[in-house]
């Protein structure tokens, strides 16, 4: 059984989410939506830093200009100074229906921001709101600001957003569809993109976010499953990494060589006795015994 360490310690979040990894600062980052936080650790020496935000901050990328980042937040996308925490409004999806918020983001290797929506479960105080109808798409934001809407907007949570260049292929979730699908690479005008079915794992929770090693493997966090499966460009699940938390929520490859696996969970929802478990909400770290790529870096 592989090691699972606290990676942060005495950092919990409510809803962790989207670990992004900064080869040139050494950093890594990510956001804890319902805490509405974006979070820096620096794991050569531990320290952390923590931004406030006024919305809902639900994925974050990095920028081609250092010490910037692209987020999404609830009602659209930003630039945010990774310095100050400055935030300054870039783009929002039109057309949206009332009632959907943005969720799932990544920078993809075209250099935009593609980003995912979904009827909102979230009430203004953070507390959760029930949801009634699958009205979420994904969209690609472009630093041209340009934005195009890429699937039929028929998805419940948009997760998981990942790209194997190598066999033109881009992968795309829906949590409460327990579906993993993939597309081609790179996305051509057609609306909407063909999806296919990739992976529908109806054991070991929910899937979520997801990121891709050097094999060409997809790593997808499972939500309420308490561990990652590494899953093959054929679909099977050729590993399982057992987690210490219930609600695994995103990954990301990240340290000196990426070669480790950071990985964000949730805490909202779990009961006090639970709580009382430091792994629940902390953002993790492995040795999974195979490395990432770089991060993609956002256009501007």
């Amino acid at each position: 059984m592989r090691e699972v360490v606290i990676a942060a310690p005495g950092v919990r979040d409510l809803v962790g989410e989207s670990p992004v990894w900064d080869p040139r600062s050494g950093s890594l980052y990510w956001v804890d939506i319902i805490g509405r936080v974006i979070r820096a650790l620096d794991p050569a020496t531990g320290v952390t830093r923590a931004f406030k935000t006024q919305d809902f901050p639900t994925a974050i990328g990095l920028c081609q200009t250092p010490g910037q980042a692209v987020v999404a937040f609830a009602a659209g996308v930003a630039l945010v100074d990774l310095d100050t925490g400055a935030v300054t409004p870039f783009a929002t999806l039109p057309g949206e229906p009332e009632g959907n918020r943005l969720n799932e983001g990544a920078v993809g290797p075209d250099g935009a921001f593609w980003v995912g929506t979904m009827q909102t479960n979230l009430n203004p105080d953070g507390s959760m709101r029930k949801m009634d109808r699958s009205s979420g798409a994904f969209y690609r934001v472009g630093p041209d600001r340009s934005v195009q809407r890429v699937t039929d907007p028929c998805f419940g949570i948009t997760n998981t957003l990942a790209w194997d260049v190598a066999r033109g292929r881009m992968y795309l979730g829906d949590t409460l569809a327990q579906s993993l699908f993939a597309t081609d690479w790179p996305v051509n005008d057609a609306k909407p993109a063909p999806l296919r079915p990739h992976s529908a794992v109806t054991t070991d929770g929910y899937p979520d976010g997801s990121c891709i090693d050097e094999d060409g493997y997809l790593w997808n966090a499972r939500y309420a499953g308490r561990c990652l499966l590494r899953i093959a460009p054929t679909g099977e699940v050729a590993s399982r990494i057992a987690m210490p938390a219930e609600n695994i929520t995103a990954c990301c490859f990240g340290g000196p060589d990426l070669s480790t696996l950071y990985v964000t969970t949730a805490a909202n929802q779990l009961s006090e006795d639970m709580l009382s478990d430091p792994f629940q909400g902390a953002l993790l770290a492995v040795e999974p015994g195979v490395r990432g790529p770089a991060p993609y870096l956002f256009g501007v």
